[in-house]
């Protein structure tokens, strides 16, 4: 079974996460830098079978889009475009960062292992992923 990916998007960073072969689980990937993450996409599509890319879309607590929105609908498009064979999915990223460090702080993780950025954007990644799979599921 083809794995799915996960991808909190930001201007500077990327998270991602990937599950497990059987699709049950996410787990954090990487931290890319924005600029290079269409470059490890590829390479990782070529060397892994993906089904499918799941991308974190920033709201505010009322849903309005946020700032950062317009970059990720951007980063959307340029997904589609350089994977027209792989579907797209959005998925709301409130609360995953607070989410994220709240994992890490229960997952015993060391204060500045939790206040490492990349860290952060790799377990929201997963958070984003893992919330995907149980949408799918009810």
């Amino acid at each position: 079974m083809a794995r799915i990916l996960g991808i909190d998007y930001g201007n500077k960073r990327v998270g991602l996460a990937a599950t497990d072969a059987l699709q049950i689980i996410a787990s954090p990937l990487e931290t890319i830098h924005a600029k290079d993450v269409l470059t490890y996409l590829k390479a990782y599509t070529q060397r892994e079978p993906v089904e499918a890319f799941v991308v974190g879309m920033p709201r505010r607590l009322t849903g309005e889009a946020t700032d950062a929105t317009p970059h990720v609908i951007g980063f959307v498009r340029k997904l589609q475009k350089e994977f027209p064979a792989i579907p797209v999915h959005t998925v709301d990223e409130r609360f995953t960062s607070s989410m994220a460090q709240k994992a890490m702080l229960a997952g015993g993780l060391k204060k500045k292992d939790r206040q490492d950025k990349g860290t952060v954007d790799r377990v929201s990644a997963a958070i984003i992923l893992q919330s995907y799979l149980e949408s799918r599921t009810i």
